[in-house]
């Protein structure tokens, strides 16, 4: 329904998926691929809906800023919206929350906290293939929406500019949804966070 991206790539010792929206553990089933980690760039209902599932189905750790709870994933917002969402609980293995780097499937990776779209938005950089999956913090030409429980506009612009913008020109940005994009790009011609 939100068309959430996820990322799965490999690592030294196994898969690991960035996130896990909707369909994701079947997919991941029928392709024969066992992640050994899900890291969650935030909680939001669309990124996690098939977090219990891919954790079940694979004895799978998640990795995440912050514990499950309904207030992170908007369920109890979006019913009262009339809106049917149902996510199945799941249990955060390794909490991130105040840490700055990870050690993931033996992969190093930087941490960078960018609280404004939710206040559990994890960035995680991967130095040695220069991208970041950045969650909903930043898509290609916006940037994530800051009117839900916890958001504000003026956090996020301001993480956006000091956690990811001060990266290389080059480095890729691999967004919750819509194409990837650089830190160029989006330096260049995102009107949002000029």
């Amino acid at each position: 329904m939100a068309q959430t991206n996820g990322y799965l790539f490999e690592a030294t010792e196994g898969w690991v998926l960035v996130d896990a929206p909707d369909g994701v553990a079947d997919w991941l089933e029928n392709e024969g691929i066992e992640p050994v980690a899900l890291l969650l760039t935030h909680q939001h209902y669309d990124h996690v809906v098939d977090a219990a599932s891919v954790a079940d189905k694979f004895n799978c750790p998640i990795y995440a800023h912050s514990g499950y709870s309904t207030k992170l994933t908007l369920e109890d917002l979006l019913r009262n919206a009339g809106m049917p969402v149902e996510v199945a609980t799941y249990e955060v293995d390794h909490l991130l929350a105040g840490r700055t780097s990870l050690n993931v499937a033996g992969m190093a990776m930087g941490l960078r906290y960018v609280p404004g779209h939710s206040t559990d938005s994890l960035c995680f950089v991967d130095d040695e293939h220069q991208r970041v999956f950045v969650g909903d913090t930043v898509f290609a030409g916006s940037v994530g929406r800051s009117d839900f429980p916890g958001g504000s506009h003026p956090l996020l612009v301001s993480g956006i500019q000091s956690q990811l913008l001060a990266l290389a020109d080059e480095v890729e940005l691999l967004p919750g949804h819509g194409p990837t994009t650089s830190v160029g790009v989006e330096k260049r011609s995102n009107p949002f966070i000029r």
